[in-house]
C-alpha cells in the first residue's frame, strides 16, 4: 500500500474483516471474509478510503463510475463524488446486472468499474457485460480490497487500495469443512 491509510485496521474498526469458515460470491470457502458493508457505517471511513482511491485515479483519463448494487453502490458513489465524477450503478433484474432507472452511456464513453472486493471478478465481468451495449470503454476497475493475486493483470488494470492473497479452497476439499467449522454465508448472492 503506498498510502498512509491503514485500510485494514480500518476495516477491523468497523468489523470488517472477519475470521471464520466463509462461503465466498464466488462459491469457494475461505477463513478470511471481507465484509466492506460494515463500513458504510461510518461515513467518515468510506470517505477517507474513497479520496484514497480517488488519488490513485488521477491519472486516469475517465467519465464516469459504474458500480454493481448492492455492494459497491454507495462506495462508487463517494469515489466518484471524490474524482468529481458521473456515478451510475447497475443492478440484478431477472438474475442478470442491467443498467436501469433511465441511465445511459455515450459511445465511447470512458467508464472505471468500482467495486467493494474483488476475488474472481465475476461481478466486474458482469457489470462490463451490462453497459457493453452503450459502446463505453472500461479503463479500469477500483476496489477497497483485490484478492485476485493479479491474476486478471491481461484482462483489467486494478487500482486498489488493499491487495490479500485469499486462501481459498474448493467446496469439496476445505479443510473447514472437514474440520466440522460452521458455513457462514455473508455476501450477496447465495454461495454454490
Amino acid at each position: 500500500m503506498t498510502n498512509q491509510v491503514d485500510v485494514k485496521e480500518l476495516l477491523k474498526q468497523a468489523q470488517g474483516l472477519l475470521s471464520g469458515h466463509f462461503c465466498l460470491t464466488s462459491g469457494l470457502h475461505s477463513d478470511t471474509y471481507f465484509q466492506c458493508a460494515k463500513l458504510y457505517q461510518y461515513p467518515d471511513i468510506v470517505e477517507t478510503l474513497a479520496r484514497e482511491l480517488a488519488k490513485q485515479l488521477e491519472d486516469v483519463e475517465f467519465d464516469t463510475i459504474v458500480a454493481p448494487a448492492i455492494g459497491a453502490v454507495i462506495f462508487g458513489y463517494e469515489v466518484a463524488k471524490q474524482s468529481k465524477k458521473r456515478n451510475l450503478f447497475v443492478e440484478r433484474k431477472d438474475g442478470e446486472m442491467q443498467l436501469r432507472r433511465g441511465y445511459s452511456l455515450a459511445k465511447g464513453e470512458k467508464v472505471v468499474i468500482v467495486e467493494d472486493v474483488i476475488t474472481t471478478a465475476r461481478t466486474i465481468f458482469e457489470t462490463k457485460e451490462a453497459i457493453k451495449e452503450f459502446g463505453c470503454e472500461v479503463v479500469g476497475v477500483a476496489c477497497i480490497v483485490d484478492r485476485t493475486q493479479g491474476k486478471l493483470d491481461d484482462q483489467f488494470k486494478i487500482y486498489s487500495l488493499l491487495q490479500s492473497s485469499p486462501v481459498t479452497y474448493e467446496p469439496d476439499n476445505c479443510p473447514l469443512c472437514k474440520a466440522g467449522i460452521e458455513l457462514v454465508k455473508p455476501g450477496s448472492r447465495a454461495g454454490k
